[in-house]
């Protein structure tokens, strides 16, 4: 089958490998009808994790059983499903206790695992024309027969929920003031999942204007600029002190507005502390931070050596001085993906306008390069092989 196979930084192509197998009595194997590229597989794309060529990226997927192992017994032939980027085994302490983005069953040595993505265990990805789901009964969420809310219902593997997630952290409630910080796919969801939470006020972050303006048409969002100034002042300004509520929705490769570099996305300009640490001034006192943003251990494109160790410089005194508190993790996608689900069915949210491109698979080494890019109109892209 075809699959888009990493070959080194920034260079991904389209190649055969072999199909996936049933390797266990729980695992299906699906027909992919649509699986996304998403921003956390630029880092791999990049060159900015210790992925080795000749993994098959796609940790974002749907698609149609094909094949169903002897004990999985919620699934058939013919079923239409969504499945979670985390891989959960469904009986562990942290599973059970609802935090299936940190199984400890299906990547030993580490809490959590995922489809296609270095270190996250041995799980092929889905940007392919198959995919194998293992505890499939767990991970697999049905979907209605048919192809209706096709481009939603894949956002349901990863941005959608994570978007929730990051409110979610931040317990933002109905009436919240908040400011999310990132208007990538991640950061529109968050702002999305803020409008239909009843927040009063959302501002976004970024510095790509065709971004901020989804926000603004689909979340009601106040856009700010970065490029145009502190986008704390510009916060502040505005809304006339701290808001209640604030969203890390970029992690470690944030730009800093106040580095000079040849590129607007040159590694010269980053700083992975910045996002942190403005939110932690935007937020007023006791508020409190959600930080969905993926940081890593080890970084070796660091700009300086302690970031490569995963050490930032995060103002931790004005964050106790102000009182606040915040949260952080990957996405428990199965914490919110049925009730995400039904709610785009009944038609109360549709979280499809964010999906730029549907494109086939030959097609992705093309827009990884775009995406990679930040081009202007790129903002989820989904492969359909």
């Amino acid at each position: 089958m075809d699959a888009v196979v990493y070959k080194g930084e920034r260079e991904v192509a389209v190649e055969a490998v072999e199909e996936p197998q049933i390797q266990h009595p729980n695992d299906v194997v699906i027909d992919i009808t649509t699986t996304c590229i998403c921003g956390s597989d630029l880092h791999m794309y990049e060159g900015r994790t210790a992925a080795e060529p000749g993994i098959v990226f796609g940790h974002e997927n749907m698609g149609i059983v094909e094949e169903v192992g002897d004990a999985v017994s919620g699934l058939e032939v013919g079923d239409r499903v969504v499945a979670p980027f985390n891989v959960a085994c469904g009986f562990c302490e942290n599973c059970e206790n609802g935090y299936t983005g940190f199984c400890t069953n299906v990547n030993p040595g580490f809490a959590g695992g995922a489809y296609g993505y270095v270190a996250m265990g041995p799980y092929q990805g889905g940007q392919a024309e198959k995919l194998r789901i293992p505890y499939a009964d767990f991970n697999a969420l049905k979907l209605p027969d048919g192809r209706e809310h096709e481009d939603s219902f894949a956002l349901l593997a990863d941005i959608f929920p994570t978007g929730w997630h990051g409110t979610e952290l931040a317990n933002l409630e109905s009436g919240d003031s908040v400011a999310i910080y990132g208007a990538g796919p991640v950061g529109l969801m968050a702002a999305y999942s803020a409008k239909l939470k009843g927040a009063a006020e959302i501002y976004v972050v970024d510095r790509v204007p065709s971004r901020l303006a989804l926000a603004e048409e689909h979340c009601d969002a106040t856009p700010i600029n970065f490029e145009e100034g502190d986008p704390v002042e510009q916060i502040k300004e505005i809304h006339g002190g701290g808001v209640d509520k604030g969203v890390d929705a970029v992690g470690y490769q944030a730009i800093d507005p106040d580095k000079e570099a040849d590129s607007a996305y040159d590694p010269a300009r980053e700083n992975p502390a910045v996002v942190i640490n403005n939110l932690i001034r935007t937020v007023r006192p006791t508020g409190e931070l959600g930080i969905p943003g993926l940081y890593v251990p080890d970084d070796p494109g660091a700009p300086d050596e302690m970031a490569a160790q995963g050490r930032l410089g995060i103002d931790f005194g004005l964050l106790f001085e102000k009182g606040q508190a915040l949260g952080t993790g990957q996405c428990n996608v199965k914490e919110y993906n049925r009730k995400l689900r039904d709610m785009i069915i009944e038609g109360r949210a549709d979280p499809s306008w964010v999906v730029s491109h549907r494109v086939g698979l030959e097609d992705a080494p093309e827009m990884y390069e775009k995406f990679d890019n930040r081009e202007a109109g790129v903002t989820k892209v989904l492969l359909e092989p």
